[in-house]
């Protein structure tokens, strides 16, 4: 239990596993909890705030069960939200209603003062672009595949003529329905003959395939590192989980340092990195989700992955 009645803000969607079990924590050891989606607003969410002179912002988030106070907000657990909807309004007035939205509510959720945001909206904006994070990554020391970004057909086509055999993979990935279900993007394989001139219609990004003997998943919460390796056998582990071993490991010195300095470049204080492990034991860097995904380890891990992101969130800190 605690005494400490500064709520915890948890922004996300209604369908977030993750943060159920981090809020079941948080909830275990009395820390109060405010959770919300900016979809929920207007509907059953409400926000009124002022500022003047030296002042922060005051005022409150409301919810039809929770009220939080934003001058004493510890921390913010930034997930994955929905975005604004005013499926009532015309096209252009739910254009501008969600652009008062976003830069309104918004914009007082992401200049909160004294709290602790894991991560702050705006960090993982930025480390969302995958070319600013292959960019990051290099000046980090860490080891990357040779990657092509372009909508050149003749480069994609030369490319993987030098650098086969060359994988595909989305540079971004919006929800995508297929009869009315969200849909993973896998990385595919891809040969020089299947390039065509739909490949000028956007970006595409292109890199040399990793010759791998597992895959490695390292959640880094604060000050502290969870390796896990990922055997599965599969160019891409995420189309099917039911193949998976796993098996927690450390972090090589290098590696390690790496990731901080990677996390320091965007200011984030929680990052989820993927690496392809090598027969000669090298990690190559694949990407760093800034929002991933990582509470299906901890069962057959045993790593105690929720109770050090409550640990963080219970915490805060006093400068942003």
């Amino acid at each position: 239990m605690t005494n400490d009645d500064r709520p915890v803000l948890v922004v996300t969607n209604l369908d977030d596993p993750t943060a159920d079990f981090v809020i079941a924590e948080l909830h275990d050891r009395g820390v109060p909890v405010v959770r919300f989606d900016s979809g929920d607003f207007p509907a059953t969410l409400s926000c009124s705030a002022t500022i003047g002179g030296a002042d922060t912002w005051r005022g409150s988030v409301q919810t039809p069960s929770r009220r939080a106070d934003l001058s004493a907000v510890r921390s913010v657990y930034y997930r994955r939200p929905s975005g604004f909807a005013f499926p009532h309004l015309d096209k252009q007035d739910e254009r501008f209603a969600s652009a008062q939205a976003r830069h309104g509510l918004g914009g007082i959720l992401t200049s909160l003062t004294g709290c602790l945001y894991v991560n702050h909206p705006h960090r993982i904006g930025d480390a969302e672009y995958k070319p600013a994070g292959l960019a990051a990554a290099a000046a980090a020391g860490f080891t990357l595949p040779p990657t092509l970004i372009t909508n050149v057909p003749d480069d994609a086509r030369a490319f993987i003529e030098a650098h086969g055999p060359v994988i595909f993979k989305p540079i971004s990935v919006p929800l995508y329905l297929v009869d009315g279900k969200a849909q993973t993007v896998p990385v595919t394989e891809v040969t020089a003959d299947e390039i065509d001139d739909s490949v000028s219609g956007t970006m595409h990004l292109f890199q040399k395939r990793v010759d791998k003997v597992a895959d490695i998943r390292v959640t880094v919460i604060g000050e502290q590192t969870f390796a896990v390796q990922i055997d599965s056998g599969l160019l891409d582990w995420r189309t099917d989980y039911g193949t998976h071993t796993y098996t927690p490991l450390a972090a090589p010195p290098a590696v390690e340092r790496s990731m901080r300095a990677y996390l320091k470049h965007f200011g984030l204080v929680f990052g989820a990195f993927d690496f392809a492990l090598t027969d000669r034991g090298e990690w190559i860097f694949i990407e760093c989700n800034p929002s991933g995904q990582w509470a299906w380890m901890e069962p057959p891990t045993g790593l105690p992955m929720t109770a050090a992101l409550a640990d963080l969130l219970q915490g805060g800190h006093r400068d942003r």
